[in-house]
């Protein structure tokens, strides 16, 4: 994971991720009734021992795990304070609305990304990822309820601060571009120990009852949850930032396409303009490295 990785190479690492995240609604409702802080200890444990198998051999992975101070701030608060936040917003807010202040991170990366030292910020990079958030909106607009209850004013404010702080450890895991990705198995294992915490604190335990969410709940802690973050990680610190966050547009695109293909969800005229959009919209971010690939 420390071997250098060419741009473009990074940035195709990279959109391994929003693949995978793709996954993460449809592989989680396979998982059955389990807490969300539960399931975050479970499956966060799960990608940091995944990872750590890797160090076989490896003495200089193990030396990752010595970073500074804020190094772990951004690793763990952004993995960590993402989720915590976001499973909050969940509990309190409907899941539509909050999914829709939520999805603000993409266009929030192509915009903090023009802060980065060496990063230009063009009209097209902006254009892709607006039209990918008017996908997004489309896409979940049909959910989204004409009144909120009383007390669901603040699980809309916790899916707002997700975005940011996603946003946020995004941008500075690439100005963090010296910290090797294998630093990121530890910053699993610390969001795993937090995220039981919090169970423990809050919830009521509840195991899988059947080796199928056994089994879900297993591929959950190998691939969104575990080998997708250190793709990011790769594509965020070596790759081009700006349409990386433009294509995370496909993630809620995609998301709806395996929960129909499992049988969860239906096709709608409203999901094949929003995947017009979304894709147009990436093609647009990504105009600079399609050409250079042309």
């Amino acid at each position: 994971m420390t071997i250098p990785t060419p741009p473009r190479t990074a940035t195709l690492i990279g959109l391994t991720a929003i693949l995978m995240w793709s996954l993460l609604s449809v592989m989680t409702v396979a998982t059955g009734l389990i807490p969300p802080f539960q399931l975050a200890a479970m499956t966060f444990a799960i990608g940091a021992l995944a990872a750590s198998l890797s160090w076989i051999g490896r003495p200089e992975a193990v030396r990752a795990l010595r970073q500074s101070p804020l190094a772990w701030a951004v690793g763990v608060g952004g993995l960590f304070g993402y989720h915590a936040l976001y499973f909050v917003a969940l509990r309190l807010a409907p899941p539509a609305e909050a999914g829709l202040l939520n999805y603000l991170w993409p266009l929030l990366i192509v915009l903090l990304s023009s802060l980065l030292p060496g990063e230009r910020l063009r009209p097209h990079h902006v254009i892709g990822a607006l039209l990918g958030l008017v996908g997004t909106v489309l896409l979940l607009w049909g959910n989204v309820s004409a009144q909120l209850a009383p007390g669901q004013a603040g699980g809309l404010v916790a899916a707002f601060v997700a975005a940011f702080v996603w946003a946020a450890y995004s941008v500075m895991s690439r100005r963090l571009k010296a910290v090797p990705t294998d630093a990121v198995a530890g910053f699993c294992a610390v969001t795993a120990l937090l995220a039981a915490v919090a169970h423990l604190a809050i919830e009521t335990t509840v195991w899988p009852h059947t080796w199928l969410q056994w089994l879900a709940v297993i591929a959950l802690g190998i691939g969104p949850v575990g080998a997708a973050f250190y793709a990011w990680d790769i594509g965020m610190k070596r790759g081009d930032i700006r349409v990386l966050g433009a294509a995370s547009y496909a993630t809620p695109l995609l998301s709806t396409a395996f929960l129909i293909l499992a049988g969860y969800a239906q096709p709608s005229a409203n999901l094949a303009l929003a995947a017009a959009l979304i894709a147009g919209g990436g093609l647009i971010a990504a105009k600079d490295i399609l050409r250079k690939r042309g």
